[in-house]
């Protein structure tokens, strides 16, 4: 020991013999790295079936704010272009929004939320940003019903922007969103892909908005009247904000005066009321009521 501590004698022996005792320590070993071996696998496992819920969660929270964040692109879009919609109206605008629908399937009509409180009038006329959707035929304290263009008991004057030709665009008697024009004859010029625009006849809409494009024109030469068939240029079916129009200033002015009037009467009852309710009872009133 004490040559080999000082001179390294053995040190070839024990190289050799190391190559004989490797053996050993790995079998010695194999539990431990086994128990290791085990541990990571499940471990490892664990973590992935953790890791993998969390991005399936993080992923279905992504793609509802995705949802959310292009529904508001949408929306936004929409309220630009009835922005831009009403630079061109002449007149005041009232920006409603639809939040109702008929259940009747033979009655297009929408709830809008104004109403009388808001200086809403019947006939009032309904826009969206794309052209002319109907006309107010009720009238509530805080909501409103809106008969549809597209209705068959509905008719619209019209006439077509290329010329002047005048019509009256009645909606489809089919559940379709579609106009049907009444009473053209074969006679007059009105072809497929023409605009219609009000034509203010009786007073009913303002005239020159946006009403629809003719789709086709059928003339049969045994009927009297054509077959003349056009798609509102207004999304009835999706748009959901809207504006009423008052068509000049006095309108708008007396419905703000309106709005005005019925809130003080309003508060005159209360306190009138208010006042009767603290008021004493005389004693002497049931033998003046015998009286």
């Amino acid at each position: 020991m004490f040559a080999d501590n000082r001179f390294g004698y053995l040190d070839k022996v024990r190289f050799v013999l190391g190559y004989a005792t490797t053996p050993v320590y790995w079998v010695a070993d194999t539990p431990t790295r086994v128990s290791f071996w085990i541990h990571d696998v499940f471990v490892s496992r664990t973590d992935l079936l953790e890791e993998n819920e969390r991005l399936r969660e993080e992923l279905l929270v992504s793609q509802r704010e995705l949802q959310l964040f292009e529904s508001l692109t949408s929306e936004n879009s929409r309220l630009l272009e009835l922005r831009e919609a009403t630079q061109v109206i002449d007149g005041e605008v009232l920006l409603a929004e639809i939040i109702n629908q008929s259940p009747d399937p033979y009655s297009k009509r929408v709830l809008i939320n104004k109403g009388a409180s808001d200086g809403v009038f019947l006939g009032q006329a309904l826009l969206d940003a794309h052209g002319l959707m109907g006309q107010v035929d009720e009238v509530l304290p805080f909501t409103s019903w809106v008969l549809l263009i597209t209705d068959s008991h509905h008719v619209t004057p019209v006439e077509v922007n290329r010329n002047g030709e005048r019509a009256l665009a009645r909606g489809s008697r089919t559940n379709t969103a579609e106009l049907v024009l009444e009473f053209v004859t074969q006679t007059q010029d009105i072809l497929a892909g023409d605009r219609l625009v009000s034509s203010g006849m009786g007073q009913v809409y303002p005239k020159n908005y946006p009403v629809a494009e003719i789709i086709s024109v059928y003339a049969d030469p045994g009927l009297p009247f054509a077959t003349v068939r056009a798609r509102p240029l207004a999304q009835i079916g999706s748009t959901r904000h809207v504006m009423l129009v008052f068509q000049n200033e006095d309108m708008a002015t007396q419905a703000r005066e309106t709005i005005d009037t019925d809130s003080a009467s309003r508060a005159t009852d209360q306190l009138l009321s208010e006042a009767d309710s603290d008021r004493p009872v005389s004693p002497i009133a049931p033998g003046l009521r015998d009286q």
